[in-house]
């Protein structure tokens, strides 16, 4: 119990962040790209409470912890209400607004991991920042990476719904109803790790390219 507790202290502010931030991005995109939905339904907010799925965001990942002993943990934040068709230029607008969401948790991985670093910079030998900075690093990781995925409803599906011919798309866009299901059972089966592993590396070398210079100057 003590270390469920620990674990939850630890990671409560990085998943918050990563959740709210990323349905966040999704509603500035909508609305700055013409569709103002979420912005008039107030879910253009930083403020986590709008973006908390009681059974999504808290009591699916504490049961999947509990009951998996840490080895398998998903969760999910209320979707923002978009609609397409008020978009500018829907199919192409529709990839700008869905990569917003992953944009947004690879920016806050960024964040952590600039954090982490000043952590160090500056001699802080608490744990349990440190040990926060990891958890939003990785837990901002895993979004960008899962939210990637070219499956609808995620972000990816929306990305390639966008790229593909209208009729292709329109096909495609008919597994939506099933998404959900689909990724969980790819999750169960272990087959999105080949997804994941890759996509969470590359975008890791990313951030320590971008953070080297830092380094760099600090040793």
């Amino acid at each position: 119990m003590n270390d469920l507790i620990q674990t939850i202290a630890i990671y409560a502010l990085p998943v918050l962040f990563a959740i709210t931030l990323h349905e966040a991005a999704h509603a500035y995109a909508a609305k700055y790209f013409g569709d103002s939905t979420a912005y008039l339904q107030g879910r253009m907010s930083l403020n986590p409470i709008k973006h908390i799925d009681p059974f999504g965001t808290i009591l699916i990942p504490i049961l999947l912890y509990v009951s998996t002993g840490g080895a398998f943990l998903f969760g999910y934040a209320k979707p923002v209400p978009i609609d397409f068709g008020r978009l500018r230029k829907p199919k192409r607008d529709m990839a700008w607004v869905a990569l917003a969401g992953p944009a947004s948790n690879f920016i806050m991985a960024l964040l952590w991991l600039l954090f982490s670093i000043g952590l160090t910079a500056m001699q802080v030998e608490e744990r349990f920042f440190s040990e926060m900075a990891r958890a939003g690093v990785l837990t901002n990781l895993v979004m960008f990476a899962f939210n990637l995925f070219p499956i609808p409803p995620l972000d990816g599906g929306r990305v390639l719904t966008s790229m593909l011919p209208h009729r292709y798309a329109y096909k495609f866009a008919q597994i939506e109803p099933y998404g959900f299901f689909i990724v969980m059972a790819l999750v169960m089966m272990k087959v999105l790790y080949f997804w994941m592993t890759p996509v969470m590396l590359i975008a890791g070398a990313a951030l320590q390219l971008i953070v080297s210079p830092l380094n760099i100057f600090l040793n």
